[in-house]
């Protein structure tokens, strides 16, 4: 089995940070170098540092340019040199993943198209060792999941080469966009567009950390080091095992019966409850007092989260009481693995089953982009991202197909 690794952004995250981390946690120094030199890249060296952060001692990982490029990198360029290293696959497309949200951040953040974006505000060979080597390290631990906490993104401001800018800068905040951010700490920058696009691309989920047997620790130093603030970034290491392939988790089942609610609104209240973090939703048609038609709504959501499914059910529905249930929910390990089809890049759900065997599902909206986009049929797209799994990521059972997980 894998490995799960979540990240502890307190004090926000950047490219080096990560790879720190990592290293400290147990990454073969040895295995990264070597492993990076896939990428047929010169003009740098890596250098690891053992340094302070505040109290806490840390990794520093530099990567020291000796010969840089002579212009800034475009996208086009970037997926030409992924392409044409002996990369594994995974690592590739991953690595692609987060540029491609570097590039339409940077493009919101300047309004520019995403394909006219030059990596200069990030950097050049540095920052491309900093994602690649971040991609390739959780690849050589063997990390089936990843998750992370909010991330404290800095406060204060920043300068760029384009002015002096608010923390988090523009690119951070559209990259940042549905994931758990919050400011604390010194008056400074201390999440990056490099370290945010690297953990978008990494984790499946962000949140509180979850139950968890650590079996190492790493800390990964960042640039500043303000007085009196561990400026590292945290990495908690556990080894899965076939029996931890499913996870238990208390949950509140909501319930209330309706019969004086126009179905019209359903759709609206679904779509509130699955707003504020409700796991799922369903409806079901039964036969109420007086042989009356009605249907009962059932809410799943976990525990912190029960107000806000009470404040939309009782605001937004006709009913005048609820029914709380406390469930345990066991669940498969989930991870997205990315898989490439003719309109662009497609995340597959997976979740491994046990015995080798494992259940891999396209994600909806991914598919729902590409299809708008193109013109091209939904069905085929999610077919071509089936086919696709199994051939890039050289699998030797096929994938049990499944809906929504």
């Amino acid at each position: 089995m894998g490995r799960h690794l979540h990240f502890d952004c307190f004090s926000g995250v950047s490219g080096d940070m990560v790879l720190g981390a990592l290293v400290n946690a147990g990454l073969s120094w040895i295995d990264l170098i070597n492993g990076l030199k896939r990428l047929q890249l010169n003009g740098y060296r890596l250098r690891k540092r053992e340094v302070h952060r505040g109290a806490l001692p840390a990794v520093k990982v530099d990567v020291i340019v000796q010969q840089g490029f002579q212009r800034p990198l475009t996208l086009s360029r970037i997926r030409k040199i992924l392409a044409g290293s002996t990369l594994p696959g995974q690592v590739k497309e991953r690595s692609r993943s987060a540029f491609d949200r570097l590039a339409e951040a940077e493009g919101v953040a300047h309004g520019v198209d995403p394909k006219d974006i030059h990596f200069h505000e990030v950097g050049v060979v540095d920052s491309f060792i900093d994602v690649v080597g971040g991609v390739l390290g959780c690849y050589l631990l063997n990390a089936t999941r990843v998750t992370s906490s909010p991330i404290n993104v800095g406060a204060g401001s920043v300068q760029t080469s384009h002015g002096l800018l608010p923390v988090p800068g523009p690119a951070v905040a559209a990259l940042a966009k549905g994931i758990p951010i919050y400011a604390d700490g010194p008056r400074c920058e201390l999440a990056t567009p490099t370290g945010v696009a690297l953990l978008r691309t990494l984790a499946s989920e962000f949140g509180p950390m979850p139950t968890i047997k650590s079996r190492a620790v790493g800390y990964g130093a960042g640039d500043h080091n303000p007085d009196g603030w561990p400026n590292v970034l945290r990495v908690f290491l556990e080894e899965e095992s076939a029996s931890e392939t499913r996870q238990a988790e208390r949950m509140i089942q909501v319930e209330t019966n309706l019969d004086d609610l126009s179905p019209q609104t359903y759709e609206y209240v679904m779509e509130q409850l699955f707003q504020i973090g409700a796991v799922d939703v369903a409806l079901t048609p039964v036969i109420m007092k007086k042989s009356r038609p009605g249907v009962v709504l059932s809410c799943l959501a976990a525990e912190d989260r029960t107000d806000a499914v009470l404040e939309v059910l009782f605001q937004e529905t006709t009913t005048l009481g609820v029914r709380l249930h406390e469930v345990r929910r066991h669940l498969l390990a989930r991870r997205f693995v990315p898989v490439t089809t003719q309109g662009g890049v497609v995340r597959m759900k997976v979740a491994e089953v046990g015995a080798g065997w494992e259940k891999a599902a396209p994600e909806y909206e991914d598919c729902k982009a590409i299809a708008k986009r193109t013109g091209r049929p939904l069905k085929t797209i999610m077919e071509e991202a089936l086919l696709a799994y199994p051939q890039e990521h050289g699998k030797k059972r096929p994938a049990n197909v499944r809906g929504r997980m």
